[in-house]
């Protein structure tokens, strides 16, 4: 399955996404290093010692048998065995022995890379043990708009040139017929909730070119959507009142009865023409059936994104890949951008940004697909199926070098820290 990849490049992204992980950590105080206990957070002390944990437990530790780095590392930051409210209460070490602990697995990953290409069990743990950490980033950066912490400091983040390209209405067809849902054996990585690519059948279907957009949900929240109960499914219902929602969560009124938001620490006005963002998949829900329409299965999703069947892309685009012209991705301008912007990126049926700018929730529950086996990372996948929604496409904070067309990322409905939109079909 995985490709053998030249040791440099991985050397490259190993200290990349180290780079971004330190970034986003930086500056940050010792109480803000800790911070609350909430259900939807990690102490981020924590989670950048289960990061290099994660790194030398299935490499140095896995491969190897070497010994830790540090003493009691797994009964620190073994998130399978730590449960999520201990995280707060354990003997951590400080922030300086904690960098410490991931300079010293840093350097032992590099220094075992002796060779002008990695064997292809080297390249599918290191790109693994990598994209595990982009994942974390991008938890960093909803994690400090959940704690209201300032916005971190990116060396690279620089809004696109067409940020504010407006809207994008309308919809789209895609045919139907059979089509291949997952990877293929021949991907040069896929995750195991993605093996492998099997046929389904796909009726035509219309599909909206872009995501909802702020405005567009502003009109829902005018009519009273989040106070009629018809609008809502019975597990919707009961969280929206349970929650109290009456808006997204980080929406606010402004001078003259206009809609602002929270972004970091700092309240600014609406944009909008960019995609709706930090709504549940019960807020998506909802306001599809305000407006007559429907989440898109994940095998439509894809269908959308990845071109025919007998022709399926890596990207809506083809096989280049990402670059700034075709999406909104790699945390590059802090946030999300008009849902017109990146052309460049438009799948072959004519939807556009359906990788970046925003997670786009599907009306499919998380599954396994027919034949799944775990991976190493077993608990990756397996213990979630049957609890969460997929979501597919990835944000404007996700990492372009794992994210594309198969990718499946999951959550509970309920959850509107992360960075999730969503995209809708006719019915």
């Amino acid at each position: 399955m995985t490709s053998s990849l030249p040791s440099h490049r991985l050397v490259d992204m190993l200290r990349d996404s180290r780079r971004r992980t330190l970034a986003l950590v930086a500056g940050l105080t010792p109480e803000q290093l800790i911070g609350p206990r909430l259900d939807i957070v990690n102490p981020l002390l924590w989670e950048i010692g289960h990061v290099a944990w994660f790194h030398e437990h299935f490499i140095l530790r896995h491969r190897e048998g070497r010994e830790s780095f540090l003493i009691d590392a797994d009964a620190l930051y073994d998130s399978a065995a730590v449960a999520h409210d201990r995280r707060w209460h354990l003997p951590l070490p400080s922030l300086d022995g904690t960098l410490d602990y991931m300079a010293r697995v840093e350097r032992a990953l590099i220094e075992r890379l002796t060779s002008e290409n990695a064997s292809p069990e080297e390249s599918y743990l290191y790109r693994l043990t990598c994209f595990h950490e982009d994942m974390h980033d991008e938890a960093f950066l909803y994690s400090r708009q959940t704690l209201s912490y300032p916005e971190p400091s990116l060396p690279d983040a620089v809004r696109p040139a067409d940020a504010n390209a407006g809207p994008w209405p309308g919809d789209v067809p895609v045919d139907g017929g059979s089509w291949l849902l997952g990877s293929a054996p021949d991907a040069s990585f896929a995750f195991d909730n993605e093996k492998w690519a099997h046929p389904v059948i796909v009726r035509p279907f219309r599909i909206a070119r872009a995501p909802v957009t702020n405005a567009e949900f502003a009109a829902f929240i005018e009519d009273g959507g989040y106070h009629q109960r018809r609008f809502w499914s019975d597990e919707g219902w009961g969280w929206r009142e349970s929650a109290d929602a009456g808006h997204p969560i980080y929406w606010r009124r402004g001078d003259r009865d206009r809609w602002m938001v929270r972004r970091f620490d700092r309240i600014e006005a609406l944009p909008p023409n960019q995609p709706v963002m930090h709504v549940n998949w019960y807020e998506a829900e909802a306001w599809c059936r305000w407006a007559g329409r429907r989440l898109p299965t994940e095998a439509e999703w894809e269908a959308a994104a990845a071109g025919p069947g007998a022709a399926k892309t890596s990207f809506p685009w083809g096989e280049e890949a990402p670059t700034p012209r075709h999406v909104n991705l790699d945390g590059v301008g802090l946030g999300p951008i008009d849902v017109a912007a990146c052309p460049a990126g438009d799948s072959v049926w004519g939807c556009r940004q359906m990788i970046g700018n925003v997670w786009e929730w599907t009306a499919s529950s998380f599954a396994p697909f027919p034949g799944f086996s775990a991976d190493i990372y077993k608990e990756y996948s397996e213990p979630w199926f049957g609890t969460r929604k997929v979501l597919r496409g990835g944000a404007w904070a996700t990492r372009s070098r794992m994210v594309n067309s198969a990718y499946r990322n999951f959550f509970t409905p309920d959850r509107r820290d992360i960075l999730a939109g969503f995209r809708t079909v006719a019915l």
